[in-house]
């Protein structure tokens, strides 16, 4: 229904990853091959911290709080997105559009705190080693996580029912998936508020989590710094190196997004970047922990080993 230039639309049209029509089944199966990896290594994750009791920790808590979000984070924009190649369409429904944007704003904002919330169980059980259990209970790991989930759905609906109840002048959405900054940018009504909004929120759970991480990684040098035995260092390094590595990643690839200047590439690039943190993080995330990590192998090869016995 259009009314003086404005349009009320039933359903949104979506962009296409890439323009080149020859890429488009290329593509469809790297998405699809990289989105199976992603379900499968999160999945396992989640079962074998759940199975394997030597995994019950607060560390293991995080992580497999961080491959629910990973999970949930690919699974909001891809499968719709691979059933648009199939039909040979690119559309998506005016409610399906606000469900997926408020799960992807709600995951991706508590993929920031929980990384954060590693940061910090990472310090603590660097710098106060024998306080670590007491410090990290229990109850303080579900404050952790609740916390941050709460914050960010709160975050997400009020982000998505303020650009939904404003009215949009198009249905074409600059962007491959419903994501809140594209949206803004086609409102008639509100849209530099909405678009406000979103930056200060931004630049709020960027800033502060980053900044917890921060604090966290210099605390840990510090400690280091005052070990003298060389083993109890490469420990402590090795504590660390898979969460650092997925903090420098994530991190990084929203930094690059957000401090790059604008020019007429910069829509493509965006879009790339998309690609990477909604799915080539979620499926690098368990593969990080798996392959540097004895403990998840050796907890593999347990759980194997039982369901072996079992079966025989």
């Amino acid at each position: 229904m259009e009314r003086k230039n404005v349009t009320v639309p039933t359903n949104f049209i979506l962009s296409v990853v890439s323009n080149f029509p020859s890429l488009q089944l290329p593509l469809y199966w790297i998405f699809l091959i990289v989105y199976a990896l992603t379900v499968v290594g999160n999945l396992g994750m989640i079962i074998l911290t759940k199975l394997d009791s030597h995994l019950h920790t607060a560390m293991y808590f995080f992580i497999r709080q961080l491959a629910y979000i990973d999970l949930g984070d690919a699974t909001v924009i891809y499968p719709k997105m691979l059933l648009n190649f199939v039909m040979g369409q690119n559309t998506i429904s005016y409610y399906a559009c606000a469900t997926q944007m408020t799960f992807f704003v709600t995951f991706i904002i508590s993929e920031l705190f929980i990384l954060s919330a590693m940061a910090y169980d990472r310090y603590v059980a660097i710098c106060n080693p024998l306080l670590y259990s007491v410090i990290m209970s229990q109850t303080r790991c579900h404050v952790l996580v609740v916390i941050p989930y709460l914050y960010s759905s709160f975050v997400a609906l009020l982000i998505t029912i303020k650009t939904f109840i404003s009215t949009f002048c198009s249905s074409q959405v600059n962007h491959f998936y419903c994501d809140d900054v594209p949206l803004s940018l086609m409102l008639c009504s509100n849209g530099r508020n909405i678009a406000l909004m979103i930056n200060l929120f931004a630049g709020f759970n960027v800033t502060s989590s980053f900044l917890v991480v921060l604090l966290s990684y210099l605390m840990i040098l510090l400690a280091v710094c005052r070990m003298h035995s060389a083993e109890g260092k490469k420990k402590a390094f090795s504590t660390c190196t898979s969460h650092l590595t997925m903090v420098v990643v994530f991190y990084g690839t929203l930094f690059f997004m957000y401090v790059q200047p604008k020019s007429a590439q910069s829509s493509d690039i965006d879009k790339l970047s998309s690609v990477f943190y909604t799915l080539v993080i979620p499926m690098l995330n368990p593969l990080i922990y798996s392959f540097r990590n004895k403990e998840v192998k050796n907890a593999f090869y347990r759980v194997f080993k039982n369901k072996f016995k079992v079966c025989t």
